[in-house]
C-alpha cells in the first residue's frame, strides 16, 4: 500500500504541474477583480465556470448563500455508501477596502482549486477502491467581514464532510499559527443637534460619547489579560464643527485566544459603551456581529501529515507562537477536523498592505501556491488510504471537542460563583 500511495501523490504532483496554466488564469481572474464580502460575483462565477468545464465534478452554483458555491466529484468506488471517506477543500475570494487581494483570497481559491483537481486527477489514475471516496469543494465568501463559512455551517453547508482543508498566504510556512476567536460590535449614538457657538446648551453631543467609549476602552486594556485585544475606530464623528454632533458611530473588534472568553470581554467592553451614554445623556445602540469567529481547534495528526508531506516538497515549516488573526475557518474545525496551515509566497510583504496585494499577483506567488495545493491533496491520500488515519483524526477531534466542553462547564461554575458573591456583597453593605 506504500508503493501505491507514494504513485499517487506522485500523480497529484504531476496533475497540478499540467494544469497550471489553467489554474494561473484561474487565481488572476480574481485578483485582477477585486470584490467584497457578499459581493464576490465575477469570482464566484469564475470558480463555477472552472470546475464546469473540468470533467466529471457537480457544479452548485449559489449553494445556500448568493456568492457561495460547491462542487463535488464521486462518490466512486465501492459498495458500502456508509464507510466512505468525503474529503473538502475550501476556497475565499473576498477582497479587503481600497488594497484589493492583500490578503492572498485569490491564491486561497486557486489552492483548493488545485488541490481538488490534483486529488480528481490521482483517483482516476487507478483501480477503484475498497470504499467509496468523495471530493468536495465549497466556495466560502465574506471571511474578511461577516463570516461566510459561519452562514454555511448554520445552513448545513458542512455536513457529510469527514475533513476539510485550506491554506493562507502568509510570510512563512507554518502548519499551524494560532488564531484568536472575534466578535465585532458596532457603537451607535445618538444625541441632539445644536449650533455649537450659538446655543450649545440645547444639543446633546454624541461626538462627545464616541470620544469618551474610545478613552473608556483605551483604558479598560489596562486590566485586560494580555491575550485579549480590543481595537477599534470612530468612523462617524459629525458632519461640521458648527453643529453638535447627533449622531456618531464606533467599529469595535472584541479578539480572546478561545470563544468561551468572548463573552467576558463583551460584558466589560458594553459596560464602557454605557458608560459613555449615560454621562453624555446620549441614546445608545450596541450591534453585535451575527457571526462569531471562534478560535481553531487544532488536529495535530492532520497537521503532522501535512507537514510531512510539504517538507517532502521543499516546505521549510516555522513554528509561530504568538497570536495571530481571526478567521470564520475557526468555527468550521469546531464542527468538521481540518487543518488551516499557511504558505509563503515569495515575498516578504506583510498581510494587508499594498506591497501584499501585489505579491498575491505576482507570477514568483505561483509556485508556492501550486506546491501548498500539492501537499493538501497528498495530506488528503494519507486521510483516506493510509491505514487508521481517518480513525485517529476523528478520535483526536472527538477528545478535542471533550476537553472543550469540559472547560465550557467549568467556566460557567465560575461565572456562577463570581454572581453569587456579588449579589452577597451588595446585600451586605
Amino acid at each position: 500500500m506504500a508503493e501505491k500511495l507514494q504513485a499517487l501523490k506522485q500523480q497529484v504532483c504531476c496533475s497540478i504541474d499540467e494544469a497550471k496554466n489553467k489554474l494561473h488564469r484561474l487565481g488572476d481572474a480574481i485578483w485582477s477583480h477585486p470584490e467584497l464580502a457578499y459581493e464576490e460575483r465575477q469570482a464566484h462565477d469564475t470558480l463555477v465556470h472552472f470546475f464546469t468545464q473540468e470533467t466529471g465534478w457537480t457544479v452548485e452554483a449559489h449553494y445556500k448563500l448568493g456568492t457561495a458555491f460547491r462542487a463535488t466529484w464521486g462518490p466512486v468506488g465501492g459498495a458500502d455508501s456508509g464507510s466512505g471517506v468525503n474529503v473538502g477543500f475550501l476556497c475565499e475570494y473576498d477582497a479587503l477596502p481600497g488594497i484589493g487581494h492583500a490578503c492572498g483570497h485569490n491564491l486561497i481559491a486557486e489552492s483548493g482549486a488545485a488541490a481538488a483537481v490534483g486529488l480528481k486527477a490521482a483517483l482516476e489514475s487507478r483501480e477503484a477502491w475498497p470504499v467509496p471516496i468523495k471530493i468536495t469543494v465549497l466556495g466560502t465568501p465574506a471571511e474578511e467581514n461577516g463570516g461566510g463559512k459561519v452562514d454555511l455551517l448554520r445552513e448545513g453547508g458542512f455536513e457529510g464532510l469527514d475533513v476539510v482543508f485550506m491554506a493562507h498566504p502568509s510570510q512563512e510556512d507554518a502548519v499551524y499559527i494560532p488564531n484568536v476567536a472575534a466578535h465585532e460590535v458596532v457603537v451607535k449614538y445618538h444625541g441632539h443637534a445644536s449650533h455649537a457657538s450659538a446655543y450649545p446648551w440645547e444639543g446633546v453631543n454624541a461626538l462627545d460619547a464616541a470620544v469618551m467609549a474610545y478613552c473608556n476602552m483605551s483604558v479598560l486594556r489596562q486590566q485586560l489579560r494580555p491575550d485579549w485585544r480590543v481595537h477599534g475606530i470612530i468612523r462617524h464623528g459629525g458632519v461640521k464643527p458648527n453643529i453638535i454632533p447627533d449622531y456618531t458611530e464606533l467599529q469595535y473588534y472584541l479578539r480572546t485566544p478561545s470563544h468561551r472568553d468572548l463573552p467576558n470581554i463583551q460584558a466589560k467592553a458594553e459596560a464602557c459603551f454605557q458608560a459613555a451614554a449615560l454621562a453624555t445623556g446620549c441614546r445608545v445602540e450596541l450591534l453585535l456581529a451575527k457571526n462569531k469567529f471562534y478560535d481553531i481547534l487544532r488536529n495535530r495528526t492532520l497537521e503532522g501529515l501535512y507537514e510531512e508531506n510539504g517538507k517532502a516538497l521543499g516546505m521549510k515549516f516555522i513554528t509561530v507562537e504568538d497570536s495571530s488573526g481571526s478567521t470564520d475557518f475557526g468555527n468550521v474545525t469546531h464542527a468538521v477536523p481540518g487543518i488551516h496551515s499557511y504558505f509563503y509566497i515569495g515575498s516578504e510583504a506583510l498581510n494587508h498592505t499594498a506591497e501584499y496585494t501585489a505579491a498575491s499577483g505576482a507570477d514568483e506567488a505561483q509556485f508556492y501556491t501550486l506546491r501548498t495545493a500539492k501537499a493538501l491533496a497528498m495530506t488528503a491520500l494519507d486521510v483516506i488510504f493510509s491505514p487508521g488515519v481517518l480513525d485517529k483524526v476523528r478520535q483526536e477531534f472527538k477528545e478535542a471537542k471533550m476537553m472543550e466542553e469540559k472547560g465550557l462547564k467549568l467556566q460557567q461554575v465560575k461565572h456562577r460563583e463570581a454572581e453569587t458573591s456579588k449579589k452577597y456583597e451588595i446585600a451586605t453593605v
